[in-house]
């Protein structure tokens, strides 16, 4: 998907890391090892990123390492852009039609950051006619990835709208917060 507004693949592999672990840092041999690309290629693209201010670089002993930057002007666009292009957000995309006809599908903002939450938090929901087996695969997938357990919930339209006109504090409290929507209007959702 980046690859619809980005021409060069090095740059898309190396975005990519970035965006799938937004908070950690890289020294190049292991983002040469990550994208499978010629060290020249990946040096090119790192001065690149770092000149344009999407990255930065920070030396550690004999190393120098490389990080997204938090005062590029579009990092938490970034940050929410990853949510769909990579991990979770990319599988569902991709596997859309398997999963039913999904009205509305959002993350909250303290999962797609990485952020530490509250147990009881939700870090996704899904409203529609859901193939749950095929989701919970998805999931499963991710918290394999992520070493973490996600909380979700499946809704129908139907349950969705009757719990929003209710005011129910479960759901007031997922769209009151921080989110960010892979699929569907957030305005319609809303309103």
């Amino acid at each position: 998907m980046l690859a619809d507004f980005i021409t060069s693949k090095s740059r898309i592999k190396l975005i990519t890391v970035f965006l799938t672990y937004p908070y950690e840092m890289f020294h190049v041999r292991e983002l040469v090892r990550r994208t499978g690309d010629e060290i020249n290629a990946v040096r090119r693209e790192l001065s690149f990123l770092e000149k344009n201010g999407i990255l930065e670089k920070e030396k550690r002993a004999n190393r120098v390492y490389y990080f997204l930057s938090k005062t590029y002007p579009f990092y938490f666009d970034l940050i929410r852009l990853s949510g769909k292009l990579t991990g979770l957000g990319a599988d569902i995309l991709k596997n859309r039609t398997k999963l039913g006809r999904i009205k509305y599908a959002m993350f909250s903002g303290r999962f797609i950051k990485g952020m530490k939450k509250d147990p009881e938090d939700v870090d996704f929901i899904v409203v529609g006619e859901v193939v749950i087996p095929e989701l919970a695969l998805l999931v499963r997938n991710e918290e394999a990835r992520r070493g973490v357990e996600i909380n979700y919930t499946v809704m129908t339209e139907e349950e969705f709208d009757f719990r929003k006109t209710r005011h129910d504090p479960f759901l007031e409290k997922i769209l009151t917060g921080s989110r960010v929507m892979l699929l569907g209007d957030e305005e319609t959702m809303l309103a």
